[in-house]
């Protein structure tokens, strides 16, 4: 499977519903995506996805941090 996102091949079941495998969470182990296989082709299919929200896993130690979460103040 390839992640629509970053097309990395590096994606992993997450879970599944727990009846009936109605559905099944997959995530992206280089981006983080995460996506259920019920979502539509334009979600899923990483040849339809939107490109201007794809990502280039080469371009990712120039993205920007997440600030840390400072304590709470007493």
């Amino acid at each position: 499977m390839i992640c629509p996102r970053c097309n990395s091949n590096k994606v992993e079941l997450l879970t599944k519903a727990p009846k009936d495998n109605a559905w099944e969470v997959y995530i992206c182990d280089t981006c983080t995506f995460s996506w259920r296989n019920t979502e539509s082709e334009n979600i899923i299919d990483p040849e339809k996805y939107d490109a201007r929200f794809k990502l280039d896993s080469r371009e990712f130690d120039q993205l920007a941090q997440i600030p840390p979460i400072p304590k709470l103040k007493k």
